[in-house]
């Protein structure tokens, strides 16, 4: 893969794009729900917090998150109490594993002196516990959160926070993200956007082309000539 010019910033989305959601399939098989509940679940969480960015307001991770459990797990047969069932499986962020292919391209990055902070729509600890128990804390300069921005992403003023924060200009940062919609946000912010495609869906026709996209982020080192 040809290298291409670098920016002088990575911003790094964290849930799905750095982290294996599918592990809290167990959590949930453990309280007597199915295992497929995840995607759904964790898709309306991302509802939920965007329709409260529409209307300028916010809530932490955790809260919304909580809420959708309770919707998606009351019509089930659960071996303990709903709000026990709901921290057992919020309990499940803290032992998530990262991808494999952010495992090897992270240090890649790191050591060709390439800046990068991560951003996430969940709390900074939680981001902080992932990357540390991945032995990839090292490799990132700062982990930020939302919470301190006061939106959610896509809302513009969760990436100007992280470019605020990072003291880099728009046009010198790009916004690395599994979600098509995390880079319409970073798009419409003036960065730039690498798409990491784990499923090899479609890109949606209705949103603008992203400036990259890649397998992972082990291709995104390979991109950068890392």
């Amino acid at each position: 893969m040809p290298s291409v010019t670098r920016p002088d910033l990575l911003v790094l989305d964290v849930n799905e794009t750095l982290s294996d959601l599918s592990a809290l399939g167990e959590r949930f098989v453990t309280v007597g729900a199915p295992a497929g509940l995840v995607a759904p679940w964790f898709a309306g969480v991302l509802r939920d917090g965007f329709a409260l960015a529409v209307l300028g307001g916010s809530a932490p991770f955790a809260d919304v998150a909580a809420d959708g459990l309770r919707t998606v797990l009351a019509g089930h047969d659960l071996d303990r109490p709903l709000d026990e069932a709901v921290a057992t499986v919020l309990a499940g962020f803290a032992e998530l594993p990262v991808h494999p292919d952010a495992a090897a391209g992270l240090p890649r990055l790191a050591a060709a002196g390439i800046r990068m902070v991560a951003m996430s729509n969940g709390a900074t600890a939680v981001a902080e516990q992932l990357l540390t128990n991945a032995g990839l804390r090292g490799h990132v300069e700062a982990v930020l959160s939302v919470e301190e921005a006061g939106a959610w992403k896509p809302d513009a003023r969760a990436y100007a926070f992280a470019l605020r924060r990072s003291q880099v200009a728009q046009h010198a940062a790009t916004m690395v993200a599994c979600h098509p919609w995390d880079l319409l946000g970073a798009d419409a912010a003036g960065l730039g956007t690498v798409w990491i495609d784990r499923t090899g869906a479609p890109w949606p026709t209705s949103f603008p082309e992203p400036d990259h996209r890649v397998g992972g982020f082990d291709e995104l080192a390979d991109l950068y000539g890392a």
